[in-house]
């Protein structure tokens, strides 16, 4: 009993709130058992407070952060002018300074962009608008030398039509088209920057994809209802944008929406080579921006699924100059919609960045000699064994003239 009443007024000499019922060991009354509710009420208080005191820093974070950042601005260093509360919380996870400059350098790019975009904007309406008065004025006085100003209700009625066109056609796309699926499973492989990049590219196809003759019904396979694909894509559309979508986005595999046999997974790294387009395939596309080029992880994952890989057809088609033979999203898109239309490879691929190669290729590579137009109408064996004859007879001539 002593020793308990020392332990209690130990606990409250070190924390004068915390309040601790000793036991009660009255033996007239027979109560030598612990007063459980007022020691849970203690107990819950007390780490309320711990709870409470915790949450505090994360608050005052980010505001260090917000701090942080008009500091910087004020001392003429690149940071965005506004920053959103999602930022700061980005911004407060990153560990690093460098981290952290980098991060507000690509913020203060993009808040520059979309200012000088509207202010061009703001730039042409005013003057359309004067275009407009003067062209009234110059009515009113006789002189209709002047071109008159665009129709803006035309567009506006060709807008709302062109649109109702696209959307029947992918609704038509949606029961009767080609399938056209976007893995979205590599949302771990990417950092916050590729995943804005990826979901911007998507809209870009799905875009492309819509005002196609013959559309691809898009499927969004692997989508997380919690991931961070569908967060950026409903922030991108906004939520009832993304609803009104005439695609298939669901948290099921391609592997289970399609017959295995049917399914080609086009990756960069594949060794089969894709020589022509199949009408009767699901072609696959992994969703991913990889600006570190971890080279093998779409093959691998269609290995690992016991997937039919294919390439495109890059060398056999074009001479390569440099980088990497992967390609944006919204340029497979458009290669894709090509090839399904005419079944060219030549029209399909000029969609293929020019700065990577110098044109198409006259003749293949591997049976005939490039570089030189005139040796490229005879291949390489039956070219040297000419070049060997003509140096045979100057080696005769030669020997005669000694002789």
């Amino acid at each position: 009993m002593m020793f308990l009443r020392s332990c209690s007024l130990a606990l409250r000499c070190r924390n004068p709130r915390v309040s601790i019922r000793a036991f009660s060991s009255s033996r007239s009354a027979g109560k030598d058992a612990l007063d459980l509710d007022a020691w849970k009420t203690v107990m819950r208080s007390q780490a309320l407070r711990e709870q409470s005191e915790s949450e505090s820093p994360s608050r005052s974070a980010l505001d260090d952060n917000r701090e942080l950042v008009e500091m910087w601005h004020q001392a003429g260093k690149f940071v965005p002018k506004n920053i959103t509360d999602e930022q700061l919380e980005e911004l407060a996870r990153l560990a690093t300074r460098s981290a952290k400059k980098k991060y507000l350098k690509f913020l203060a790019i993009k808040e520059s962009h979309k200012i000088s975009k509207k202010e061009k904007q703001e730039k042409n309406k005013s003057e359309r608008e004067a275009e407009t008065v003067t062209f009234k004025e110059n009515v009113k006085e006789g002189e209709c030398e002047q071109e008159a100003p665009k129709n803006t209700f035309l567009l506006r009625f060709w807008s709302s039509s062109g649109d109702r066109e696209q959307s029947w056609r992918a609704a038509q796309a949606m029961r009767f088209g080609q399938p056209l699926v976007y893995d979205m499973s590599y949302e771990h492989h990417m950092s916050r920057r590729e995943m804005e990049n990826t979901v911007a590219q998507l809209m870009e196809s799905e875009g492309w994809n819509r005002r196609a003759a013959d559309p691809f019904h898009l499927h969004f396979c692997g989508l997380q209802p919690d991931g961070a694909y569908l967060r950026e894509l409903c922030r991108r559309y906004g939520p009832q944008t993304w609803d009104r979508l005439l695609i298939t986005a669901t948290e099921r595999t391609h592997v289970e929406m399609f017959p295995q046999q049917d399914l080609v997974y086009l990756t960069a790294d594949s060794k089969q080579v894709l020589q022509a387009f199949d009408h009767s395939k699901v072609y696959i596309i992994g969703a991913m921006v990889d600006r570190s080029i971890h080279s093998g992880v779409s093959l691998a994952n269609a290995k690992r699924l016991r997937l039919t890989t294919a390439r495109l057809p890059l060398d056999e088609h074009l001479d390569w100059e440099c980088g990497a033979k992967n390609l944006t999203l919204d340029q497979m898109m458009r290669i894709l919609i090509t090839l399904k239309h005419t079944g060219s490879w030549e029209k399909a691929l000029e969609f293929v960045p020019k700065r990577k190669h110098t044109g198409f290729t006259g003749v293949t590579k591997s049976r005939f000699v490039p570089n030189d137009s005139s040796r490229s109408r005879f291949p390489a064996g039956a070219q040297s064994r000419t070049d060997g004859r003509k140096k045979q007879a100057e080696r005769d001539k030669c020997w005669e003239h000694r002789d």
